[in-house]
């Protein structure tokens, strides 16, 4: 009973968020200068034919009746048509989003795999070698900039080494439809295409690690500072001063109350990378939803712009409430905390 008060409160607060994302993006893209109609049909549009344009698109309504279309269309799925493929904002994000999606997912696993294990090595031990080397890495990850990374793992990798490619998601000679998830990785296995799972993973890899640096240097930071958090716990000495060994401590009783921490970081991640993934996406031309979306705010397309936002808002929050089941699976202390909140 406890956790389906404690799911419901987070349902609850979801929906509250995403009707409070729709007010806020919707504002936003009206009162952004410019006019969305003139943008789209050029300077050399006559007046008639920028106002039959706007009553088509519903601009010349008044903003409560915009919202209310706008919402009513969010109810039934429907994005609208975007200004700049002339084609649903839903088939445009049906075609981008699972490359933006794979590109992220290889990235947070990659920075997951990497930073747990890294900072359970510096928390272990702490104020040695490991652990400063560790704490150096996590710091040149973080005050690193993505594009400068991408720039350098694009120009030392591509081009001076010529061992990774470095634009695209599959080479041009290799034509391969990825029509049954829309992720390349998983439909060329369900295909038995080996040699285009291994030309996807090539092609993943640069941007992967210039995207989930800083994200693995968090991790670890994060995970390291849990675990001597949890170490100086009353249990934690006495396990000691029985002495359990430090190999049995730290995996046994230390790691599961420390990872909550981490996991709540790495979900948090995960899902703000899905709109933030732009700058590696153009550097590497990756065709996916968030390039999709830098391109549509460059030419005011409405349409596109509110559903790209929402997507990313719906991913994000339903990323969320994925983490806060989890994490009240791993502590059920905050699980019952939430549900007597």
């Amino acid at each position: 009973m406890e956790f389906l008060v404690f799911l419901g409160r987070r349902v609850l607060w979801s929906l509250l968020v995403l009707f409070g994302l729709s007010v806020v993006i919707f504002t936003i893209a009206r009162v952004v200068p410019g006019d969305p109609a003139r943008m789209a049909l050029g300077p050399r549009a006559s007046a008639e034919q920028v106002q039959a344009l706007q009553e088509t698109l519903g601009l010349n309504r008044p903003l409560w009746e915009q919202y209310g279309l706008f919402l009513s269309g969010l109810a039934q799925g429907d994005l609208g048509r975007s200004l700049l493929t002339a084609q649903s904002v839903n088939v445009d994000i049906a075609r981008t989003f699972p490359a933006t999606f794979e590109l992220v997912l290889c990235t947070i696993v990659l920075a997951f795999v990497l930073g747990v294990p890294l900072g359970v090595a510096a928390a272990r031990w702490k104020d040695r070698w490991p652990d400063n080397l560790v704490r150096a890495l996590a710091i040149v990850s973080a005050v690193t900039p993505t594009f400068f990374l991408a720039l350098l793992l694009q120009i030392l990798a591509g081009y001076v080494l010529n061992i990774l490619p470095t634009t695209g998601r599959l080479p041009a000679s290799l034509p391969f439809q990825a029509d049954i998830t829309g992720l390349l990785l998983i439909d060329s296995l369900i295909r038995g295409r080996g040699d285009v799972f291994a030309e996807a993973v090539r092609h993943l890899l640069l941007p992967t690690i210039a995207l989930g640096a800083a994200t693995m240097g968090q991790i670890a930071r994060i995970t390291r500072a849990s675990l001597i958090d949890v170490s100086r716990q009353d249990y934690i000495e006495a396990a000691r001063a029985f002495g359990v060994p430090d190999r049995l401590r730290m995996f046994k009783y230390m790691l599961r109350p420390a990872f909550v921490p981490p996991l709540t970081i790495t979900g948090l991640e995960f899902a703000s990378l899905i709109g933030n993934a732009f700058v590696v996406e153009l550097i590497f031309s990756w065709p996916g939803m968030a390039s999709y979306g830098v391109r549509a705010i460059t030419q005011k397309d409405l349409n596109a712009i509110m559903g790209v936002v929402m997507v990313s808002g719906v991913f994000f929050v339903l990323v969320n409430l994925l983490i806060d089941v989890l994490v009240g699976v791993v502590d059920p202390r905050i699980r019952i905390r939430g549900a007597r909140a």
